[in-house]
């Protein structure tokens, strides 16, 4: 399958659940020049073609709303044209998978909260235990002092994404607090979910899937000086 992140613009080319192809990069707003060339890119570094393509599994959000239409667009046109089915993993729950994954040496009792910035002190998040149970379902959370003060109490919790960059003047205050900021959604962490659920067939409906957006987009006028 082909798999596209949304908040960054990454994709990457997967088979029997290893990820054989790879391509992205982390700059703002570049989906609707980049993602069909990445696609492009990532086929040809394994010599495959679009026929070759058996799903496409795809971020749904929570995320940027322009990133999401982009590379949710994107998946559904392949799926038209290719007549493939369609996968849709959760955002957060693919970087928490992703992050638990490669994180071999965790307490096993600690959280993980994976977070996209959602502007200024607000962010989508949620919370998963080690074996990903939700604790705290998705949502959007503006964060301060007194944020995850319970799961602080009883946990080590690690806070990763581009959310937990901004946030970690807030939260490192904590001793149980872990920030890694340097951690970013990306296609190559659908894998796993998207295996699982082509295994099921737990496909979506291509001309009604949406995205989860969580918030209205807004849009907002320059300022004329």
């Amino acid at each position: 399958q082909i798999e596209t992140a949304t908040q960054t613009c990454s994709i990457a080319l997967a088979q029997n659940g290893q990820v054989i192809a790879f391509k992205e990069q982390t700059d703002r707003n570049i989906h609707a020049s980049q993602i069909t060339l990445f696609i492009e890119e990532v086929l040809k570094q394994v010599c495959k073609t679009y026929q070759d393509l058996t799903a496409i599994a795809v971020s749904k959000g929570p995320g940027s709303y322009t990133g999401l239409r982009i590379g949710i667009s994107t998946a559904k046109g392949l799926c038209f044209a290719l007549d493939i089915p369609l996968i849709a993993v959760d955002t957060l729950a693919a970087m928490a998978k992703g992050f638990i994954e490669r994180c071999f040496s965790v307490n096993p009792n600690a959280l993980f909260c994976p977070m996209i910035d959602a502007r200024r002190m607000e962010v989508y998040t949620a919370i998963y235990n080690a074996n990903m149970d939700y604790l705290q379902e998705t949502s959007a959370k503006i964060i301060d002092e007194t944020s995850f003060e319970h799961e602080l109490s009883n946990h080590v919790v690690y806070f990763f994404g581009d959310g937990a960059q901004k946030c970690e003047s807030v939260l490192g205050i904590n001793p149980n607090a872990r920030v890694l900021a340097d951690e970013q959604n990306s296609a190559k962490d659908l894998t796993t979910l998207a295996l699982e659920k082509y295994n099921n067939q737990d496909f979506e409906d291509v001309a009604y899937f949406e995205p989860l957006y969580l918030k209205d987009f807004v849009v907002q006028s320059k300022k004329v000086k």
